[in-house]
């Protein structure tokens, strides 16, 4: 959808106090015509569905890249190229950036794309990025750097890191809290999480969960952070008063993915080996519900309105596109390459719309991935960014910034109310 600039509906209206009082009368109904036209081009461009954004891993023959879903349509509108080895990413709550952690072989490095115009640029960061997560205010980006043991801080307004931030063994993943004073971070190979202090920069206490945590979400209302233990089958609830387990969740086998809806009432966990999603009500902490979707499901966001639940299906190449209210599967949508992560973001410029939107990117193109720190097959199947289809399977899930962005990040609307009083004050104006 293209921009609508508001000047090209401006009216002349000294022009029209010029107009003889013959004419005058098809002026002011010519001219209240066409502000109403524009206020209603402007409700519906306000109106309309937001996009989503699906990441799919580089190969040996090419790097990453972006698939863009108009999720009105559930059609892919454009393709977006990063190069590199691509893993986790978050867009901005206003959508104008989306942050990539590049995940190659000795990458230390994250891609920024501006959603207005395409253009790919890097960030140096740790040593092999992975998790990435957007403060709830849009200024901050947090990176986990795996073998550098810490997480860097990233100012979107320069897109520079500012900062490092002290983390534990392996971070992973990582989830910013409403107020973004702390942070919670995912230590893969010593199964704890990690609460750090943003002013301070240092841990404030380590929380003990299951067997290899891949992915994390912390609840709308700050109380509490739920943890995705791939190897125990299960997700850990944090107090995030207290910093201590406050209650297990079963659920499916391989748990990879995860979203929060605006509310906080339902969490959506994506069970890779099950081809499921499982829907926890967290009220009661219990799975209310198990969805099926496509083969090896990784990553999982929700709309802002909460009606829509989109599941990226590693092995089968598509989206599945869920009903939150029947909780069925209502679409599938094809994408390119197997998609491994997937975030929802606010309508962007009318140059993503096309179909053949190549940009060029300074990334590096994706290589093998040492895997000697793997201890298992499974443990293998949880690393998303092997480069191969064949050699990798996804341990991705929806990155916390995935579930902040189906909390913040819909298009501000441009309400039939306001577009009525608007109207009747031209009106009033016109008739003056």
């Amino acid at each position: 959808m293209s921009r609508i600039s508001i000047d090209a509906f401006s009216i002349p209206f000294s022009s029209v106090r010029m107009y003889n009082k013959a004419c005058g009368e098809g002026t002011r109904i010519r001219a209240f015509g066409i502000a109403a036209l524009a206020i209603l081009i402007l409700v519906g461009a306000a109106s309309a569905a937001p996009f989503a954004y699906v990441m799919s891993p580089g190969n040996h023959s090419n790097g990453g890249i972006i698939s863009v879903i108009d999720t009105a349509t559930n059609k892919v509108t454009a393709t977006i190229p990063v190069g590199g080895d691509p893993c986790r990413f978050a867009a901005t709550p206003d959508g104008t950036k989306i942050y990539v952690a590049n995940s190659a072989l000795l990458s230390t490095t994250v891609f920024v794309i501006d959603t207005a115009t395409n253009l790919v640029t890097t960030i140096p960061v740790g040593d092999f990025p992975i998790g990435v997560a957007v403060n709830p205010a849009g200024t901050k980006v947090y990176v986990t750097n795996s073998e550098s043991d810490d997480v860097s801080v990233i100012s979107t307004a320069t897109n520079s890191v500012i900062g490092t931030l002290n983390a534990g063994i392996d971070p992973w993943a990582v989830a910013v809290n409403l107020d973004g004073k702390k942070i919670y971070v995912t230590n893969r190979h010593n199964n704890t999480t990690s609460v750090v202090d943003t002013d301070t920069n240092n841990i404030t206490a380590t929380v003990n969960v299951g067997n290899l945590p891949v992915e994390i979400a912390a609840t709308p209302d700050g109380t509490k952070v739920y943890v995705l233990n791939a190897r125990s089958n299960n997700v850990s609830v944090i107090d995030t008063t207290t910093n201590t387990v406050k209650t297990t969740i079963p659920v499916g086998s391989f748990p990879l993915g995860i979203a929060i809806n605006q509310d906080g009432t339902k969490i959506y966990v994506a069970n890779r080996e099950d081809n499921s999603v499982s829907v926890i009500d967290t009220f009661t902490n219990n799975v209310t519900t198990t969805i099926p979707v496509g083969m090896h499901p990784s990553g999982v966001a929700l709309t802002s309105d909460g009606t829509k639940v989109y599941v990226a299906n590693y092995d089968s190449n598509n989206v599945s596109v869920i009903d939150t209210v029947t909780n069925n599967v209502i679409a599938t949508v094809n994408i390119e390459n197997p998609p491994i992560e997937i975030a929802l973001g606010p309508l962007i410029d009318s140059n993503m719309t096309d179909q053949s939107t190549r940009v060029a990117s300074n990334a590096t193109e994706g290589t093998d991935v040492d895997e000697a720190n793997l201890s298992s097959s499974e443990e293998k199947k949880a690393v998303e960014f092997n480069n191969s289809k064949n050699n990798s399977e996804s341990d991705n899930g929806s990155s916390s910034s995935g579930n902040e962005s189906s909390k913040n990040n819909s298009t501000p609307g441009f309400g039939l109310f306001e577009s009525l009083i608007c109207l009747y004050g031209v009106w009033k104006f016109i008739k003056k």
